[in-house]
């Protein structure tokens, strides 16, 4: 109501401005007639004989007289009788009034009407535009309000700009598990006769960035159906049932459409399990939730529609989302390997403008873990790079300091180190790279800098030899040694610690800790310790459940120690049995600042070092 009120305001003050506007236009084009004085019809007649009429001009009854003297005059003649009989009679000489000109001009009916109407129009006018403008926005809040259930379910047309599978590198299987979707929407007649029915329910896993929206915009483009998609958070208002009128209206018009399907993007939004947060049964997003599982177990079997859902959080949906007559399928994205890495490379790069001899591969070892949304801001941050530097190409070096930048941050080249505080930087770094090259089960070096980026004062960049999907316990103790090799440089160099090693300690007491009671890498053997405990309606881990005594605690506090004890003394016996190796690379960091991975391997190679091969 106060909303309408203050609209209502507003046109007013709109209309009452634009009236006070033509007034100012009119009143600029507005200049006063000069003033006539009444005369009678025997003055008129006199001033006739007397030769001091200039011209006549005769309005209906009205005569309008302009003198010789520029004057004006006006009187009324007889209605029933013309001005030559009416001047006869009164004896005007006929020869004077022949000399002066007369006009003789109709009074037309619109400037009679305009003249009674027009002051009673205007005023009339402007309340009705008034009450126009106020009706109207009337109408659209009342319109508003009974389209506040429809739902905001867009049209995605899969001709413009289509894209097809083939834009998506990767992710073989789960290509192969949409085709049967995509071959089910266009030849629906060969599963229904032999009695098939396609998953009603389609849910895309993965990380966030690898590739779950753009995999269904890739569905749309094989299958060449209508494909409408939604945000879940665009279902939930704050009004309860809101929601749930959305969810009926967004099936309804997936249904009018079919075959086609119908995308539903991060579904965790109103699918967290129901009575595990707060709001109880009446909450507005549990409603959704349930719209939703009456729709999904309500199609018939003919029903050509199909409803692709993606989420990272599939640990904390509904489990009655989840049974079969609803999700059946769920499809599994994974982080790209390095042929997927190098084909997304690929992909990202036809619009970019790269030098001949750029090599992708190369760039594909050194970004494990990158996702397909990384590779592509990559990609991105190479060209940007280029740009800056005021180059028509991108070549392999603005591919590699892009790398850098995505992982770490931008260089900060004005944070100045004095003398002191290089060395030890210089130092702690080596250390890292010297137990990282002499240690079979750590990864590689692959460049080693004492230049800023980010949080980071310097940095060790090394990177596995191949993909990984497991860590054996070796390496996790040899990533432990690795770990503390900037603390024990340190302390063996300069008989004394700094605050750089501050977050290599935090890393290396949460390894240690996890190998203990997570993964069973201790003499406790085969057993997990503590529970994890999750409030699903925040999505976030907030305490652990200790299941176990305080004597067992002391236990795994002295199996934590132990083992990063362990790790200490082999960092410490790498590093004193090649101190010459380390004092090497550390002149050399405070000499060049970075030491690329080719220098870096013949650097180590004059002590009898070898280093590890890149698959």
């Amino acid at each position: 109501m106060k909303k309408m009120i203050r609209t209502s305001i507003k046109n007013l003050l709109i209309i009452l401005l634009a009236f006070a506007g033509i007034i100012v236009l009119f009143s600029s084009f507005y200049s006063p007639a000069p003033q006539e004085k009444n005369i009678t019809l025997n003055e008129l007649a006199a001033d006739i004989n007397a030769g001091t009429v200039q011209r006549i001009v005769v309005q209906g009854d009205t005569i309008h007289v302009t003198f010789t003297d520029n004057s004006l005059g006006t009187t009324q003649k007889e209605s029933d009788a013309s001005l030559s009989d009416t001047l006869h009679n009164y004896n005007v000489d006929q020869t004077k009034l022949i000399k002066i000109p007369l006009e003789i001009q109709d009074n037309s009916g619109f400037q009679f009407w305009a003249g009674i109407l027009f002051p009673t129009l205007i005023p009339l006018i402007i309340i009705g535009l008034f009450f126009w403008f106020t009706l109207r926005q009337a109408r659209s809040g009342a319109s508003a309000a009974f389209n506040f259930g429809k739902s905001n379910v867009k049209l995605f047309t899969p001709f413009k700009d289509r894209i097809t599978f083939a834009d998506v590198a990767g992710l073989s299987e789960a290509k192969q598990e949409l085709m049967e979707v995509v071959d089910f929407l266009r030849n629906p007649k060969k599963y229904l006769d032999v009695g098939a029915q396609i998953p009603r329910g389609v849910l895309l896993l993965g990380q966030p960035g690898t590739g779950k929206t753009l995999l269904a915009r890739a569905v749309a483009g094989e299958a060449q159906v209508p494909f409408f998609h939604i945000s879940a958070s665009e279902f939930v208002e704050m009004f309860v049932g809101v929601g749930a009128s959305r969810t009926r209206d967004a099936f309804m018009t997936a249904k009018k459409a079919a075959p086609a399907i119908l995308f539903i993007d991060e579904i965790d939004a109103i699918g967290r399990e129901r009575g595990a947060g707060l709001g109880g049964g009446h909450d507005e997003r549990e409603q959704t939730l349930n719209q939703i599982l009456v729709e999904m177990d309500g199609f018939e079997k003919e029903a050509q529609v199909i409803v692709l859902a993606a989420t990272n959080r599939p640990d904390i949906l509904d489990p009655a989302l989840l049974r079969p007559g609803r999700f059946d399928r769920r499809v599994v994205m994974d982080l790209p390997d390095i042929n997927d890495r190098e084909a997304i490379l690929k992909i990202h790069s036809r619009n970019k403008v790269l030098e001949k001899t750029v090599d992708l591969r190369p760039i594909a070892v050194r970004t494990p873990g990158f996702s397909g949304a990384d590779l592509a801001n990559l990609m991105n941050e190479a060209a940007i790079l280029a740009a800056t530097k005021g180059k028509k190409i991108i070549d392999q070096e603005d591919l590699y300091q892009s790398i850098e930048k995505v992982l770490l941050g931008p260089e900060r080249r004005s944070r100045v180190l004095n003398q002191k505080e290089k060395e030890i930087t210089a130092y702690h770094e080596a250390g890292h790279a010297l137990i990282a090259a002499s240690l079979e089960d750590a990864d590689p070096v692959h460049k080693v800098s004492i230049i800023a980026r980010g949080q980071a004062g310097g940095y060790t960049l090394k990177l596995p030899a191949e993909d990984r999907y497991l860590r054996t316990r070796k390496q996790f103790l040899a990533d432990l040694a690795v770990t503390f090799g900037g603390y024990t440089t340190e302390e063996m160099v300069f008989k004394d610690l700094s605050t750089g090693a501050s977050n290599d300690l935090s890393v290396a007491s949460e390894i240690a800790r996890r190998m203990v009671t997570k993964y069973g890498m201790s003499k406790f053997g085969p057993i997990t310790f503590g529970k994890t405990q999750e409030l699903i309606f925040l999505g976030k881990e907030i305490s652990n459940e200790r299941n176990y005594s305080d004597v067992v605690a002391a236990e795994i506090d002295k199996e934590v120690e132990g083992i990063i004890q362990k790790a200490y003394a082999l960092a410490k016996s790498v590093l004193t049995k090649n101190r010459k190796a380390l004092d090497a690379i550390a002149h050399e960091l405070m000499e060049k600042e970075t030491i690329e991975k080719e220098s870096f391997d013949a650097l180590i190679e004059k002590f009898k070092i070898i280093p590890q091969a890149i698959v």
